[in-house]
């Protein structure tokens, strides 16, 4: 079975790629596995640079998880939304999995590594630009650059 990797977040080119993959390969018995790479940490978390005692660290870690729970919250009806798209088209809810990344440094890294370790065949990346001169965003062309031993399919 043909396992791809959609790597979403809240941009109109991620839902692409996720129609994508939904028209073209879901007569295909494909496996898909839904990815968001959370934004990096804000300074604010950050420590002051001093040794933080055991009860700042956990007052720290509770914020933290906080502001991680609100970062999956406001990404959960998108990930609802492509689900929705996949299963409409003929792909099984039980061959789509959601999955968030968090304690990243590099998007494209962080996507990168999930195929990898997922068993992923093929990355599904929207293209993301701001200029003509750019054709691919810095992420998606990272992705394809780097992606070696994958497929990687970037959708307009």
């Amino acid at each position: 079975m043909k396992k791809m990797l959609i790597a979403i977040d809240d941009s109109s080119s991620a839902m692409k790629a996720v129609e994508y993959v939904a028209q073209q390969f879901a007569a295909d018995g494909v496996q898909v596995g839904l990815v968001h790479v959370l934004p990096n940490l804000p300074a604010i978390f950050w420590d002051e640079g001093h040794i933080l005692s055991e009860d700042e660290k956990r007052d720290r870690k509770k914020v933290v998880d906080k502001w991680l729970d609100a970062q999956k919250a406001r990404m959960e009806p998108l990930f609802k939304k492509a689900v929705d798209v996949l299963i409409s088209k003929g792909i099984p809810s039980s061959r789509v999995q959601t999955k968030f990344v968090s304690d990243s440094t590099d998007v494209a890294d962080s996507i990168l590594e999930e195929a990898r370790d997922g068993g992923y065949e093929t990355i599904v990346v929207g293209r993301f630009h701001h200029s003509p001169k750019n054709v691919l965003g810095t992420v998606s062309h990272r992705i394809a650059t780097q992606a070696s031993g994958l497929i990687v399919t970037i959708v307009g």
